[in-house]
């Protein structure tokens, strides 16, 4: 299998997005890899993979790889037959753009327009997970429970009626951006502050001291194949330098330790979540248990490195699910319609 792996994006999260790239580049042994870069401009670039390390794009150098356009069919560079177009051939392409771009739906939307097979969310799976609201929303209508909450618009009151201490969330933003934990009334402008800088929406939301945290990732292929359940080590949450450092994770994480009907609910909870709606993707989910009870936290659509290090076949899987990707339904253009007004006004 031929994989193109697309990542960077005009996002606040592009630099997480290139950890990941590198990281499947070390972890994906099988597969030939091709790399397809979106600089801040939103310019296709072909990447080596000899060239695929930071350097490259903190320096600029990815500028000197074929520069791309994307048509229908795939992605084309210059220099075909006759001074032509020659297109970049692959299988399959994994959409590895963290946050704006990639999960907010535009990737999406471009490849089913043009025509390409992709692994990834689909148009309404991105927006109803690319907001922080509308995951709970969708967790609200699936009878999965999510941590109390309030929303606050940039520029309007801000009036909180929860108990401290609580945490504070741009709501279209991932890898702890802009997350702060408020300990008292004082604090709290000025975390406000910080997450309208990166957002027009905020959600703020109890923080509960020693909550028990869980992640799970997996995908529907011709069965479920699911991750094992991991219990995340951290502090006080998983601030950006952390998850800077667990996006580059190459190897098998410890599985946690919980009993059988536990486990049972996590796979449930996230199977309502994952099909239909995101089928053709492979996500993470990250939930919190209080007193036996599951609650939703976030749906990572595009989890960072594709959270390979919670799979024992990862590359295995992504082969499967490239095979069984949704298909866009053929609507036949016949212009009946139109052809039946024009005879009934006698025109040919």
């Amino acid at each position: 299998m031929t994989l193109a792996i697309l990542f960077g994006g005009s996002s606040y999260e592009h630099e997480i997005s290139i950890v990941s790239a590198i990281t499947l580049k070390k972890v994906l042994k099988r597969s030939s890899l091709l790399f397809i870069f979106v600089d801040s401009e939103r310019e296709f670039y072909l990447i080596d993979g000899e060239k695929m390390t930071s350097k490259t794009f903190s320096s600029g150098d990815y500028k000197k790889g074929k520069k791309l356009t994307l048509e229908h069919g795939g992605f084309f560079a210059a220099g075909g037959l006759l001074g032509g177009r020659k297109p970049v051939a692959f299988d399959v392409l994994l959409n590895l753009i963290h946050g704006r771009d990639g999960e907010d739906g535009k990737i999406a939307g471009m490849m089913e327009f043009f025509g390409v097979p992709f692994i990834g969310p689909r148009i309404e799976a991105s927006v109803l997970s690319y907001s922080k609201l509308n995951t709970k929303l969708l967790a609200h209508a699936l009878g999965i429970k999510t941590l109390e909450y309030r929303l606050l618009q940039k520029g309007e009151e801000r009036r909180v009626d929860l108990d401290f201490p609580l945490i504070v969330k741009p709501v279209h933003l991932g890898s702890s951006i802009g997350v702060s934990v408020v300990r008292e009334a004082s604090e709290l402008d000025y975390a406000l502050d910080v997450a309208f800088e990166f957002d027009e929406q905020v959600i703020v939301e109890p923080f509960v001291e020693g909550i028990v945290e869980y992640n799970l990732a997996g995908c529907k292929t011709s069965a479920w194949e699911l991750s094992l359940v991991e219990e995340p080590q951290k502090e006080e949450f998983l601030d950006f330098d952390k998850k800077y450092r667990d996006f580059s994770r190459d190897s098998r994480v410890r599985e946690a330790v919980i009993d059988a009907p536990l486990k049972e609910k996590l796979e449930t909870a996230f199977k309502a979540i994952y099909d239909p709606l995101f089928l053709g993707s492979l996500i993470r989910c990250d939930f919190f248990v209080v007193e036996s009870e599951v609650y939703l936290n976030e749906i990572n659509p595009i989890p960072g490195s594709m959270a390979n290090y919670l799979f024992e076949d990862f590359e295995g899987m992504l082969e499967r699910l490239a095979r069984a990707l949704p298909k866009e339904k053929k609507i036949a253009i016949d212009y009946r319609y139109i052809h039946s007004i024009q005879s009934a006004k006698g025109k040919a």
